[in-house]
Parts: C-alpha cells; structure tokens; sequence
C-alpha cells in the first residue's frame, strides 16, 4: 500500500485521504473531519478577546479569560475542535500579539493640600512671638539654658508621640487621641522636670513649664488636624506683636498675651481630645510596639540638636528652618506622587532607578532654592544652613516611607560630632546630607517602597 501526500496547506487533501491499494486502478478514499470550520471559529474568538488576551503573559491567563467566559469543555471541543480549555488557551496565546497598554490615568493619591502645609509652617515659628513679646522681663540671653533643655526634651518625645498616635491613627481616631491624651502630659512633664534640674530659679522653671505645656497640646493639634483652631490660638501672641513697632504694651500685657494663647490652646486641645474621644471605636487591635517609636523621638533629639548649635551663631537661622518645614512637607507629598508617576512611567528597574534620583535631585533642589536667599537676608552662612536643612528634609523622607534608624543615627552622630567640634558645622552637615541622600537613593530607587 502507498500513497502520496501533499503538505501544502489549503488543498482538498486535507480533507480527504487517498490510498492506492495494491490492485491495480483500485484507490480507497477516506474522508477526514472537517477543521476549517474549528479553525475560523477560533479566529473569530481572538479577534473577540484580543484586547483582552494581548496584555497576558501567560496563557493560564487566557485561560481564566475564556472560563469567566463561560466556556465549558464540551464547547471548546465541538466549536473549537481542542480538547480542552488549555489547550484553547494556548492556541489564543499564538494567535494574538502580545500588547502592554498604558494604566487609565488615575488622580493622584498624594496630591498635597497646599494651604494646610503653609499654614503648618507658619505655626511652627509663630509661637517664637511670644519669645519676642516677653523678652525684656527675662533677659533670656542669659537665662536660656532652661528652655533650650526642655525644648530638646520636647522635641525628642513630640516625635516619638507623634509617630505612636499616627501609628494608632491606622485603628481609629479614638485610640490615636486616647494615646495622645496619656502620653502628651508626661511628655509636658518630663520637659519641665529637664528644665527644672537646670534652672537657676522658680520663675525661669515656670517659663520652662509653659512652653513645654504649649509644645505638648500644639502636637495634639497637629496629630488630629486642628491647624485653624491653633491658628485662632495663637491671636493674642499676633496682635500683641503686631502694635510693637508702634506702642509699647507694658509688663502686664507682655506677660498677660503668652499666657492668654497659652490658656487658649490648652482649652482648644481639651476640646479637639473630648470630640475625639467621642469618635465610634475603631476595630480591636493590639497597640504598636513602644519600640518603634524610639528612633523618632531620637531623631527630634539630634534635630534639635543641631538646629539650636546653629542658632547660637545665628539666630535668624531657627526662624528660616522653622518656616520652611511647611514648604518641605509638601515637597514631601510632591515626592510621593512623582515617584508613583515615575514607576508608571518606567519600563526597567534601571529606569525607575535613574527616574527616583531625578525626583529627589528636583525636590531638594525646589527646597534648598528658597533658603539660598533666606539665608543671605537673615546674615546666616549657606555652607551651614543648606546643607543643615537639606539633611533634615532628606531624614524626613525616609521617615515617611517607614526609614527610620539610619536617619536617627546619621543625624546622631552629626550632634554629638558637632558637639565636640562646632567649627566644623559646614563639613558635618554636608557629610550628613550625602549619607542620607545615599541612603534615601538606595531605599527608594527600589518599587517596593512606593507600591
């Protein structure tokens, strides 16, 4: 028996088989089943899904695809002649070329409120006012040992309870208040305790004691969003500043305006506290480890460090970096959302890596710009203060991305070596700013962090 067969697809051989059979002019046709019909139906089934079945990589997915579809296994064997849904699927895979459309361009979800971080800044340099307001009962040039103390204290267990209530945030607006509502009154008490162990006198420990009462209840605020109110607050300290270049207000309404801002955010923090504190329970979940909190509170200690050695050669230099923190929250929100545009946009690891350091290069560069002239108005040094404030912004990225310990100990050892050696302030900053900016280039060129 021998017979010849054509390979050229599309003739009617595939259709039909002819053997020649071993009697002479004798020839036995078999008709084989159709498959154009499987073949058309599944071209017409790709060119139905192929905006679906191009973005796959893999053909399970298709797979997925055509069982959400509805397709059963007896379908796929008499419409489409394949004896099963993989195989349908593998067949679909080949058919359609693979195409990775751009994502639906969404709004950005770290779209910053403009006016809250302004607002934010000024609040952080307004309550200076009440520095200028009383300076001539105190002589605080001699006498600032107590505060600058119990500032540091503030500072250091401001953060740490900052990060814990934020942390509680997560749960629920109750438990966030209820630990700022226990932890702010230990951290008022621990700053004058630190003042008072300092001080030379009663009166200088009572000064201590408002303030750290002020630094407490206006980080209560800030942790529950109450910016206006502490704007409304802090009035009498802005119309008492407001009249002095032109009438001099006297002892008694020099002490009286602290203490009225004073007394008026204290009662504004009660109020914002008790309406959270009514807020519905959040659902029931452990609190966070005490421990996690400790490197922000180590962090606000070495900042504060390392501002206050500036201020003592200028001044003026707290009141720039003060300021600027509003501007540099939104750069932070701004850095968020770039980074989620830049992984959007990038195709390669190398890609997003080079695309991250060009968003941070910008942000810090939006910044430092700023402060350049601040710093010449103000008598200040911009070897110090830019490399200074650019160490600060850069920890504070890295803090919002969940980086913690590497910021506090770089800003750590930049106090304690500016302790020993404040002549060097400009090389000591500058070597903290490199390290964090490597340090926030290795962490965050990466997607993770930004997923």
């Amino acid at each position: 028996m021998s017979g010849p067969m054509a390979l050229e697809p599309g003739g009617a051989e595939q259709d039909t088989l002819a053997l020649r059979l071993a009697r002479p002019d004798t020839t036995l046709a078999l008709r084989l089943p159709r498959r154009t019909a499987h073949r058309a139906a599944v071209d017409d089934l790709a060119a139905e899904l192929a905006d679906r079945i191009g973005p796959a990589v893999h053909p399970y997915e298709v797979a997925a695809l055509l069982e959400s579809e509805g397709l059963t296994a007896a379908v796929v064997q008499e419409r489409y002649g394949h004896r099963d849904i993989f195989a349908l699927a593998s067949a679909l895979f080949e058919r359609v070329p693979r195409t990775f459309p751009e994502p639906v361009p969404t709004p950005d979800p770290w779209r910053p409120d403009h006016v809250r971080c302004l607002l934010r800044g000024l609040l952080f340099a307004l309550p200076g006012l009440a520095y200028l307001l009383t300076a001539p009962l105190w002589h605080p040039a001699h006498r600032v040992t107590a505060l600058i103390v119990a500032a540091l204290a503030s500072w250091a267990w401001g953060q740490a309870l900052g990060h814990r209530a934020h942390l509680r945030m997560a749960t629920g607006r109750r438990e966030a208040a209820r630990t700022l509502l226990a932890g702010a009154p230990v951290g008022a008490a621990v700053a004058t305790g630190c003042a008072a162990a300092v001080a030379q006198d009663g009166p200088m420990t009572l000064v201590a004691a408002a303030q750290s009462m002020y630094l407490a209840s206006a980080g209560v605020l800030l942790v529950l969003g109450a910016e206006w109110l502490l704007l409304a607050a802090l009035t009498p300290l802005v119309a008492g500043c407001a009249v002095l270049p032109w009438w001099e207000p006297g002892p008694v309404l020099r002490t009286g305006l602290p203490a009225l801002a004073l007394l008026a955010t204290l009662a504004v923090t009660a109020y914002v506290l008790r309406v959270a504190l009514a807020a519905p329970a959040g659902p029931d979940a452990p609190p966070p480890k005490r421990h996690r909190s400790l490197p922000y509170g180590l962090f606000g200690l070495a900042a504060g460090i390392l501002v206050l050695l500036e201020g003592r050669r200028h001044p003026y230099a707290v009141i720039v970096l003060t300021v600027s923190m509003g501007p540099a929250e939104w750069l932070l929100y701004r850095f968020r959302g770039l980074s989620v545009a830049a992984l959007r946009a990038a195709a390669t690891p190398l890609a997003f890596l080079w695309r991250s350091a060009g968003v941070l290069g910008l942000c810090l560069f939006l910044y430092l710009l700023p402060l350049l002239p601040a710093a010449l108005l103000t008598g200040s040094d911009p070897r110090v203060l830019l490399p200074l404030a650019a160490a600060l912004w850069t920890a504070l990225l890295l803090q919002a991305f969940g980086t913690a310990w590497p910021p506090a100990v770089i800003c750590l050892l930049a106090a304690a070596v500016a302790l020993l050696d404040l002549p060097a302030l400009p090389l000591i900053h500058g070597a903290a700013a490199l390290c964090l900016t490597a340090c926030a280039l290795w962490t965050l060129s990466r997607p993770a962090p930004h997923v």
